[in-house]
């Protein structure tokens, strides 16, 4: 067991007794500004080049046929995040990333990729080809990543596991398709209206049908190859650095390749693309849809595994592992206590089902020697966190036990020198006269 104490102490202050200042491009919020500038430059622009290719009027119908898959897709990407949900804000900035810079960047270098191989050829039509086949899967998966890296390397908390790296990069993908379905069905739109085409037989009509209807997980699904590289990567220890390495580039190879895959599908002849579709998309789909509930269950498994060693030491009652390790109680105790006590309650108990869980898969890291240097101060602060939101979560997650009629196993813990088990922590920021941190012996049962 690590002797290290849970919270780093204080830094000593200087001789002098006065701290210096951090400069002003030091500070916390600079980097969320910049960012936030970037992001909001590439929709000014991305806004503008979409517009100007397909008018104003082909633009909003573009925009409100294309609005209309995103608030299913970014729902379904919620729902898997849900046995440890991370932040909004990590999906808000991948689907402004998604939609704002990747579908910029993609724009101006396809565009530009194209016009030099047709010079270079003095061949449009096969320099089109060649752009929608090769250039374009290569640029746009690349830039849709780029999002999944950022979070990948600076939100490493809130990246523990495949299902994480499957939401950002689907989040990301969506926010993508969202722009390019803008711009095909605005464009589409237009061309209606120069040939006087309308209804079912219109191009509008078969670009919305093909692009939302039939395939509106296309990018999703080449994306979220990426993000599974990335996640894996997640799980490997911080001393596999070439595995950390070699997992998300391979995700990445494997999204190109079937991005590659669907766009050379129209030169296959009449029927190639029903038949990329049919025996490609739809199996690699329906293998995915397995992966992440396999995986999700795996988590409410870990959950249910990990947990009982806390609930031995006194941080958690009886009961709480196993309603932790299941989605339905989850659900019974935050309405249980929005009954009781509003949604200020409820909250409570939503936050401390996340962080009960990122207990869990921090156990579950340490224990298989890949968790990192701060493990012990990080363990320290998701039991504070516990500590002081137990008043509302202990009972609704006990009457969702019993409500079920389940009976409550017995844990101790094996008696074993040295085992791997929880230090007992003093929990800081309770409330006055609560009840101290439980004190433990390990090997007492």
């Amino acid at each position: 067991m690590a002797d290290c104490p849970p919270y780093p102490t204080r830094p000593p202050a200087p001789a002098g007794g006065v701290l210096r200042h951090a400069h002003w491009w030091q500070r916390r919020w600079v980097p969320y500004a910049g960012l936030s500038t970037l992001l909001a430059l590439s929709g000014l622009v991305i806004l503008a080049l979409v517009r100007e290719q397909t008018g104003t009027e082909g633009f909003l119908v573009g925009l409100g046929l294309a609005v209309l898959p995103v608030p299913l897709l970014v729902a379904s990407f919620r729902w898997l995040d849900r046995v440890e949900p991370g932040p909004w804000r990590n999906l808000v900035f991948s689907f402004a990333w998604g939609a704002c810079a990747a579908a910029l960047i993609a724009i101006v270098a396809n565009s530009f990729a194209t016009r030099w191989i047709a010079t270079a050829t003095a061949d449009p039509s096969h320099a089109d080809t060649l752009g929608a086949t090769v250039i374009a899967p290569v640029v746009e998966e690349t830039a849709k990543a780029a999002a999944v890296l950022l979070l990948f390397l600076f939100r490493r908390r809130d990246f523990s596991g495949l299902l994480d790296g499957v939401v950002i990069a689907g989040v990301t993908a969506t926010g993508f398709a969202f722009t390019e379905n803008v711009l095909y069905l605005g464009t589409a739109f237009g061309t209606d209206q120069l040939s006087g085409d309308s209804g079912i037989a219109s191009v509008t009509a078969a670009t919305f049908f093909v692009r939302v209807v039939m395939s509106p997980f296309a990018h999703p699904l080449f994306t979220v190859l990426t993000g599974i590289g990335f996640g894996a990567a997640a799980l490997s220890g911080e001393r596999q650095r070439v595995r950390r390495v070699l997992l998300p580039l391979s995700g990445l190879l494997l999204a190109m390749g079937m991005h590659a895959l669907w766009n050379g599908s129209s030169t296959f002849g009449d029927f190639g693309f029903f038949a990329v579709y049919a025996a490609f998309m739809v199996p690699a789909f329906g293998l995915l849809v397995w992966l992440v509930l396999w995986t999700r269950y795996r988590e409410l498994r870990t959950v249910r595994e990990e947990l009982p060693a806390y609930a031995v030491a006194g941080w958690l009652s009886p009961a709480e592992p196993f309603a932790l390790g299941s989605m339905r109680d989850r659900r019974v105790a935050r309405q249980y206590a929005r009954r009781h006590g509003g949604r200020p309650a409820a909250r409570a108990v939503a936050q401390y089902e996340a962080y009960a869980t990122s207990l869990a898969f921090l156990r579950r890291r340490g224990r298989r020697g890949r968790a990192g240097a701060d493990y012990v101060v990080r363990e320290g602060e998701l039991l504070n966190e516990l500590w002081r939101r137990r008043a509302w979560a202990r009972p609704a997650l006990e009457h969702a036990l019993a409500a079920k009629s389940r009976p409550v196993l017995a844990y101790a813990p094996p008696q074993v020198p040295g085992a791997w088990w929880p230090q007992p922590y003093a929990p800081h920021g309770h409330a006055p006269g609560a009840p101290a941190a439980p004190a433990w012996n390990p090997y007492q049962v």
